[in-house]
């Protein structure tokens, strides 16, 4: 009897671009979905020695007693490109190595598990993946969703914006590209499409 073929597949996209709506979708429909920021998050908040390595780095100021102080290390990760690649070079293995953890965990009991992460171009990390999904919104768009949805100021989305691959490089390098320029419901209808398209294979 031949086996399901078990994919992992990457939902990516820049800020603002709508891929938390997107991979909701997918996780209300029943599929797994591993979060790559809640997973940096929290090992930056749970973990003593990433604590240990971010404190020498960035300073006191990085933590609010146990809490991590958002608007302070995201005002020194945005402006600063080698400051952005040290806080990634700590945070991206172990954030990787928790999603390889998870992935194995789902696959046990489903034959798709979906990643939503950011910076899968940037990171190089295209080959840990089945299938790179890039959801694209017009950059006005982004920016007006992004400055009501996360109340930052156009200057700091401007700053997370371009830390990103565009996303006419990103679509050269995708296997399914997503428009996010209609209502929800059109929006929705492209996961569902997406599903469709991505039902395992017998190998």
């Amino acid at each position: 009897m031949s086996k399901l073929k078990k994919i992992k597949v990457a939902i990516t996209g820049n800020i603002g671009s709508g891929k938390s709506t997107f991979t909701k979708f997918l996780f209300e429909d029943g599929f797994p979905v591993i979060l790559a920021d809640d997973i940096s998050k929290e090992i930056l908040a749970g973990d003593p020695e990433v604590r240990e390595e971010v404190l020498i780095e960035f300073g006191a100021q990085s933590f609010l007693g146990n809490k991590i102080n958002k608007k302070y290390l995201a005002d020194k990760i945005f402006s600063d490109p080698k400051k952005l690649r040290k806080i990634n070079s700590i945070l991206h293995p172990r954030v990787r190595k928790r999603i390889d953890f998870l992935s194995k965990e789902y696959f046990k009991e489903n034959d798709i598990v979906f990643v939503e992460a950011a910076l899968i171009f940037e990171s190089k990390i295209e080959k840990f993946y089945d299938y790179i999904v890039l959801i694209t919104t017009d950059w006005t768009l982004r920016l007006n969703r992004t400055i009501l949805a996360k109340k930052i100021t156009k200057e700091d989305f401007v700053n997370r914006d371009s830390n990103q691959m565009n996303d006419e490089t990103k679509k050269k390098k995708a296997d399914f590209i997503f428009t996010n320029d209609g209502s929800i419901s059109e929006f929705k209808q492209k996961a569902i499409l997406l599903i469709k398209l991505l039902k395992p294979t017998r190998k």
